[in-house]
């Protein structure tokens, strides 16, 4: 790794890590010099992949698979940091399910299904984190939200939710923590290129990035390193919107 810069010695555990966003912030928070906890859920392969990557280019990372909707897994996941580092600093709530359907065709079972992969999952992580977090003063929680959560999007009634549910909570959490030195922030990315089928999300076709471009996965992972830094401690409580402009908040 020849870009460290001001995470030499952290921990950092990013949630669904084996692709795409999550990937991303992985090898750039592994690039500023942090030790990285590769997490997954299935895909085993791909996650070794991440830390192979990682460890080739002379950094440190692992792997450690785990269902972050489950309390006994996460409990499994934070102690593979403290087991294999010695510590944790920085947790990256990234994992999310998504779905795209009309509520009167959303089972109970479906949302209950988003809910969990993706709120659920966040809570559970972050109350296991954060005794951990607070001990060597440089403790952060990032976590991964979206446009729907903030922007009215037909057809995605779970998902806002879920993601409205993340930024919510991120305030309440950087007030929360402040007094132990963790800061809580939400980066919530806009249309961004993870290289899937091609297919333009309806809500991105009816209202077009200002920016005249898709996003790229590095640069919400950028953001996230930016936050989980020391040029970023007094950040807290924020969302981020990494969105060529689609979504303005001003408050």
């Amino acid at each position: 790794m020849t870009e460290q810069s001001g995470l030499n010695g952290a921990v950092a555990i990013v949630t669904g890590s084996a692709q795409n966003i999550g990937r991303a912030i992985a090898l750039s928070l592994a690039a500023a010099g942090a030790g990285i906890v590769i997490n997954a859920r299935t895909s085993k392969d791909a996650a070794q992949g991440v830390a192979d990557e990682i460890n080739e280019a002379g950094g440190k990372a692992i792997v450690h698979m785990a269902d972050v909707s489950n309390p006994d897994q996460v409990d499994g996941l934070i102690n593979a940091s403290i087991e294999n580092f010695g510590r944790l600093d920085i947790l990256v709530n990234n994992v999310a399910l998504r779905m795209a359907a009309p509520i009167t065709e959303t089972s109970y079972e479906e949302w209950r299904n988003v809910i969990s992969n993706t709120l659920d999952s966040a809570f559970l992580c972050s109350r296991a984190a954060v005794p951990h977090l607070a001990v060597h003063g440089q403790g952060a929680i990032v976590n991964i939200g979206g446009v729907s959560g903030h922007a009215g999007v037909a057809n995605r009634s779970a998902v806002a939710a879920a993601k409205a549910g993340l930024a919510g909570m991120t305030g309440s959490l950087g007030i929360e923590l402040a007094p132990l030195g963790i800061t809580v922030n939400c980066v919530s990315p806009g249309y961004i290129d993870t290289h899937r089928d091609g297919h333009v999300p309806v809500h991105f076709q009816q209202k077009p990035v200002p920016a005249g471009r898709k996003g790229g996965v590095d640069e919400v992972a950028a953001m996230v390193r930016f936050l989980c830094g020391p040029d970023g401690r007094y950040v807290t409580g924020q969302t981020i919107h990494v969105a060529g402009g689609w979504h303005i908040s001003i408050s």
